[in-house]
C-alpha cells in the first residue's frame, strides 16, 4: 500500500524533484546519510538535527513501535523546532510522569502508511487546496500549499504551522519528512 490517508503532519516542497524523489537516493539529514534499508529510528539516531526527537521517542517508549513493520509516515521536527516551543516545554514533557502526554504529542507526527510528497500534493489538489489528515495520535492536521505554491504547509488543530524542509526520506518501514515545527493536540 503506497499510502493510507489516515494521518500526515508535514510541509512539502511541491516541485517536480520531490514528486519523484522517493525513487532517487535519499537526501542527507542532519549531516548523515539515510539508507533506505534502515528503519525510522535507526536513521533518526544518525541525524545531528534530531537528537531531541530521539530523546523524546525514547522517553515516550515508542522506539520499538517505530522500529516495527509499519509502514509509517513520520514528520520529524528538528532540534530547532523543539527549541522554539515555550521555555521548559521539552523538559516538562520528558519527565516520567508526562510519558503519556509526550507519546500523544509524538504520535500526532505519525501517520499510518507511507505518504510521499507527490501523494500528499495530489490529495491537496484533489480536495480543492486543503486536505485533512488524521494522525495515529488522534490529531487532525490540515495540509495546504504555501502562498507561493511551491511547498506544503501542515497546520495542527491549534493553528501551529510547519513546513517540510526535507521530504521523502525513504525508510525500510516508511518515510520521514523533516519539519520545522512541532504540533500539539488540541486542548480538551
Amino acid at each position: 500500500m503506497k499510502m493510507l490517508l489516515s494521518a500526515t503532519a508535514m510541509t512539502f516542497l511541491a516541485g517536480a524533484a520531490f514528486a519523484d524523489s522517493h525513487e532517487a537516493a535519499n537526501p542527507m539529514v542532519g549531516g548523515a546519510e539515510m539508507p533506505a534499508t534502515n528503519d525510522i529510528v535507526t536513521n533518526a539516531l544518525n541525524s545531528a538535527d534530531h537528537t531531541t526527537l530521539v530523546a523524546a521517542v525514547q522517553a515516550a517508549g515508542l522506539v520499538e513501535t517505530l522500529q516495527g513493520e509499519g509502514p509509517f509516515t513520520v514528520f520529524a521536527p528538528t532540534n530547532d523546532a523543539f527549541a522554539a516551543l515555550p521555555a521548559g516545554t521539552v523538559d516538562t514533557l520528558l519527565l516520567p510522569e508526562n510519558k503519556e502526554t509526550l507519546a500523544t504529542v509524538l504520535t500526532c507526527h505519525v501517520v499510518a502508511g507511507e505518504v510521499f510528497a507527490a501523494d500528499l500534493i495530489g490529495m491537496i489538489e484533489a480536495d480543492g487546496g486543503s486536505h485533512a489528515i488524521e494522525t495515529v495520535g488522534g490529531c487532525t492536521l490540515t495540509a495546504t500549499l504555501n502562498e507561493a505554491g511551491d511547498g506544503v504547509v501542515i497546520t495542527d488543530e491549534n493553528g501551529a504551522a510547519a513546513n517540510v524542509t526535507i521530504a521523502d526520506v525513504d525508510q525500510s518501514n516508511g518515510v520521514i519528512h523533516v519539519t520545522d515545527a512541532v504540533w500539539t493536540p488540541a486542548a480538551s
